[in-house]
């Protein structure tokens, strides 16, 4: 690592970030609000017959509704989880932008629930996926972005990261 400075387009990373976890938390929670607006709570609405359908869940677990009823966890779990994000962000200042936009993403779904956990106690799903009573776990706006940022983030730190490629010989 060098002593220079940033190029000039690092000044808009920041920016891109906040700008995609803003959107994230806008679709996140206007979803959330439409599903409680409209279906009682354990009420299913079919989307595409009975693969996909909406069903009104409160989960008070962690992402997919795991580990239920460690809400203090979850929130110490947010906490480490936003500084990771800072951390990534520091790391990451002078690659592609687009990596910003991904952190954005995981920043975005994290906070989204974080706001449900504190404001309700649990957070509010409503995706269900499966074939009746075979049924992934329902989700919401925000598990998406966590668990698509947090792929994108490996793919590209395994598969990607010019600071992983070997030197030629």
């Amino acid at each position: 690592m060098t002593d220079e400075a940033p190029p000039a387009g690092g000044r808009a990373r920041p920016v891109i970030l906040l700008l995609v976890a803003a959107g994230i938390i806008l679709a996140d929670q206007a979803t959330k609000a439409l599903v409680v607006a409209n279906l009682e709570v354990g009420e299913r609405a079919p989307v595409i017959g009975d693969l996909v359908q909406l069903w009104h869940a409160q989960n008070r677990g962690a992402a997919f509704s795991l580990f239920q009823g460690g809400n203090l966890l979850f929130i110490a779990v947010t906490v480490i989880a936003l500084g990771m994000v800072v951390y990534f962000h520091r790391t990451f200042r002078e690659r592609a932008s687009w990596l910003h936009g991904v952190l954005g993403v995981v920043l975005g779904g994290t906070v989204g629930n974080f706001i449900d956990r504190l404001r309700l106690g649990y957070v509010t799903d409503f995706v269900s996926v499966g074939f009746g009573d075979l049924r992934f776990p329902a989700f919401n706006v925000a598990d998406s972005s966590i668990v698509l940022g947090i792929g994108a983030l490996v793919i590209y730190l395994f598969l990607a990261d010019p600071d992983r490629r070997e030197a030629p010989a």
